[in-house]
């Protein structure tokens, strides 16, 4: 397993974990998943065409 994939794993995970359903984030809104998600996005991207 590439270091990319184990990033882009652990980032999902991170990404489940602020999702604003969860009674701990709900106050937060979507920044911290917008954030989240933006940086899988471009993890994923790079992962794919291989400069990862």
């Amino acid at each position: 397993m590439s270091l990319g994939t184990l990033l882009l794993i652990v980032l999902v995970l991170m990404l489940v974990g602020v999702f604003p359903a969860w009674p701990h984030s709900q106050s937060w809104g979507y920044g911290p998943t917008g954030g989240l998600g933006l940086l899988v996005i471009i993890l994923l991207v790079l992962v794919l065409t291989g400069r990862f």
